[in-house]
């Protein structure tokens, strides 16, 4: 594509060696583009992590949220940097090959595989134990691999075909959460707080005073709900009006989801019957802490409202997933990093990655919905990927325009170094506070990329020596 991002007369975006079925077609909006990137955060993400995270940082889960949105912020801004100069469906696997080579872009979108297959996987299981709660004779290995064909089906139809539905879906989230934050304060107004009115921000004192390294040691766990923003780099050579759009809509989704995530858990906090310490010494009751909360202070309806909006938002996410997934890996089979059949499309949409990537996440859904600990093998795996090339991202940003000085000017110090290195430094902390079996899953897949990468190496030049 080139970099002024101009595109064809059929409205199809144009690559550097792309030929006419390796291109596609431009034709999402600003708010499309925020839909895709909400849709895969999911306005309502931290009620399923809410009892860990009021656990671990000693009730100061609002805190962690708006330290969280800061942090990730760094990451945000990295992306809208290398989205200007580098605007191509590959994201990260693209600009990870502009600013330090071919062989980190690769790396980097192979590690971006890893969360782009299982988040939408993870969230897929999550709509079929929700609807396996509400339809209990049918099983949830059957609702997950409903949910799969449903928005599989949508993403073939086209990208923009499924932006429209997923903004159905996502008004109907930010209509319950509304119901939610509407509700709470009225009963918030008449029977005051569980809570002090600050602890969702300084802690509730039930496990000593306030401390910093809980707050910094649930952030870790907290920047698991933000993953998925970042996919609304993937639509770059599909967005109307150029690059800047894209830029745009990644700040902004990031900053509205904090918003949401910090406005959402200081008030459940507040509501809140069960303090920190006991959600510490009880690990099983942190799971449903949210809609305990809820049950407790307001009623079973609000609890059924908000699992129906999980369950269908659940699925939707996972659309945007896969989505970004099918534009990832069409980016590398049009680079020759995977299987050229990948990056073939049909009018304009990557239809074969689409459905390789559907395949691997049904695969992956499936089994985990089959077995008890399936949810637990998923969820401890989902982020280290993600991380490593968000590092990777950073890293490129201090490539593309310090040492290789792709900008074409002057080097803007805060912007093009202090930003990236600070960025690179939060994502590094967040991989070391993961999970023993995250880090392992994530090494294997790191060296089992490195080993694809070396036979390329090899195969390329056994070719170049033979003349090929």
């Amino acid at each position: 594509m080139s970099q002024n991002g101009q595109t064809g007369h059929d409205g199809t975006t144009p690559a550097p060696g792309a030929g006419a079925e390796q291109q596609l077609r431009r034709s999402l909006g600003f708010r499309d583009l925020v839909v895709y990137g909400l849709l895969f955060i999911a306005p309502m993400a931290p009620v399923g992590v809410f009892g860990t995270l009021d656990a671990k940082s000693h009730g100061a889960v609002a805190l962690v949220y708006l330290v969280a949105t800061v942090a990730m912020a760094f990451t945000a801004f990295s992306y809208a940097q290398m989205v200007r100069v580098v605007p191509q469906a590959g994201s990260v696997f693209a600009y990870a090959r502009a600013g330090l080579g071919n062989g980190a872009g690769f790396i980097a979108g192979w590690m971006a595989m890893l969360d782009y297959v299982l988040i939408p996987a993870v969230a897929y299981l999550f709509s079929g134990i929700a609807m396996e709660a509400l339809v209990p004779e049918v099983s949830r290995w059957v609702w997950t691999a409903i949910a799969v064909v449903v928005t599989t089906l949508l993403n073939l139809w086209g990208v923009r075909t499924a932006a429209r539905v997923g903004f159905l879906v996502l008004a109907m989230e930010i209509v319950v959460l509304v119901v939610f934050v509407i509700t709470a304060i009225v009963v918030l107004a008449q029977d005051g707080a569980e809570r002090d009115w600050l602890s969702p921000l300084s802690g509730d004192g039930t496990q000593g005073a306030f401390a910093l390294s809980a707050v910094v040691g649930a952030v870790s766990v907290a920047v698991l709900s933000y993953l998925g923003f970042d996919a609304i780099a993937t639509f770059a050579e599909e967005v109307t009006g150029g690059s800047a759009k894209v830029a745009r809509a990644l700040l902004f989704c990031l900053a509205l989801a904090g918003v949401l995530f910090v406005a959402q858990t200081y008030l459940v906090a507040l509501l809140e019957p069960v303090s920190s310490a006991q959600l510490a010494a009880e690990p099983e009751r942190q799971g449903s802490a949210f809609y305990d909360a809820v049950d407790a202070s307001v009623g079973t309806w609000l609890h059924d409202l908000v699992a129906v909006s999980k369950a269908i938002g659940a699925a939707f996410a996972a659309l945007a997933g896969q989505a970004a997934a099918g534009r990832l890996l069409f980016a590398m089979g049009r680079d020759r990093r995977l299987p050229g059949a990948l990056s073939r499309t049909d009018s304009g949409v990557p239809r074969v990655a689409l459905l390789v990537s559907a395949v691997i996440t049904m695969a992956a859904a499936v089994w985990a919905a089959r077995r008890d600990d399936g949810l637990d093998h998923l969820v401890s795996v989902v982020d280290v990927g993600a991380l490593t090339a968000f590092t990777l991202l950073h890293a490129s940003v201090v490539g593309w325009f310090v040492v290789r000085r792709g900008g074409g000017g002057a080097v803007r110090w805060v912007r093009h170094l202090l930003v990236p290195v600070l960025g690179a430094a939060i994502t590094v902390a967040v991989i070391v506070e993961a999970s023993g079996t995250a880090q392992v899953v994530g090494a294997i897949w790191l060296a089992v990329g490195l080993a694809v990468l070396a036979a390329q190496w090899r195969g390329r030049r056994d070719a170049e020596r033979a003349g090929v």
